[in-house]
């Protein structure tokens, strides 16, 4: 390897968080987008947050069992869900084991947003209110492969990282 590359530069310009501020842009229109017309075609979303940031309300069986982050998947059987811009702030009903329950969920407790159909990926850094920011790499888009659909498919709580490519195996 040759010693001739230029010297990585640090930007005085906050370009990583203008970045992640477009890119969970792109999540709020989508979200937004769903709430004024539902879903087109066969687009659904994984949703991954943070459970234990403040202002999210999940029942506390939930919270015992996702005590870090959850993820939801908004395709066939979900209620309600809003969006307030100004307050930060998405809801939307859902069944876990038969309970219909309402999440709230602040906007910026969302680390993940997919649409598999479209093999659309976002990652977003964790933001902790109050906390110094700690300097992170830049969200990254990911392609995402496209689940099989399914009949009758329940609401499940899943890790978006059952749905990441893979490198084929070496058989």
């Amino acid at each position: 390897m040759s010693d001739d590359a230029p010297p990585q530069v640090e930007s005085l310009l906050p370009y990583d968080d203008w970045t992640e501020a477009a890119m969970r842009q792109v999540m709020v229109r989508a979200l937004a987008h769903m709430v004024a017309h539902g879903l087109p075609g066969e687009h659904h979303f994984y949703l991954t947050f943070q459970t234990d940031h403040p202002g999210v309300v999940i029942p506390a069986r939930l919270r015992a069992q996702y005590a870090h982050e959850m993820t939801i998947v908004l395709q066939h059987q979900f209620w309600d869900p809003t969006l307030d811009e100004s307050a930060g702030l998405f809801s939307v009903g859902l069944s876990f084991g038969g309970v219909p329950t309402t999440l709230v969920i602040p906007l910026d407790a969302v680390t993940g947003f997919a649409d598999p159909f479209v093999r659309l990926g976002l990652r977003f850094r964790p933001e902790t209110p109050g906390a110094a920011p700690e300097p992170k790499a830049a969200p990254r888009v990911e392609p995402e492969a496209a689940p099989a659909p399914d009949a009758e498919a329940t609401p499940q709580v899943v890790s978006l990282d059952a749905f990441r490519r893979r490198p084929p195996s070496k058989s």
